[in-house]
């Protein structure tokens, strides 16, 4: 990692604006997740799997979750120094090359 890499400042507004969207999503993700398997009298069916996966993909879609998301990957990526390595990758890149994304089933 590159030394002006290791210690990495942001404003209070923009770390603030990154909590706010995160917060947004992960306390909505969590209410609609107590709406459809906590707060039911009997066992969840296959019904609510059902109608709980639709409105996961509905505030996905309608909220555009992703541009959120994109924001704060932004804001966060924003300081770092992007200047290439001997690898031609810069410190991020570096760093979540091992993450392993979503792929089809049967991948």
């Amino acid at each position: 990692m590159k030394v002006e890499n290791e210690i990495i400042k942001l404003e209070g507004a923009q770390l603030i604006d990154a909590l706010c969207e995160i917060e947004y999503i992960m306390i909505s993700l969590r209410e609609m997740g107590r709406y459809y398997y906590q707060n039911v009298q009997s066992p969840p069916t296959d019904e609510t799997h059902l109608e709980y996966a639709l409105e996961t993909t509905r505030f996905i879609d309608e909220n555009l979750i992703f541009d959120r998301l994109n924001k704060v990957r932004a804001i966060l990526s924003a300081p770092f120094n992007s200047e290439l390595g001997d690898d031609d990758m810069d410190d991020i890149e570096r760093a979540i090359e091992t993450v392993k994304f979503w792929s089809k089933p049967g991948d």
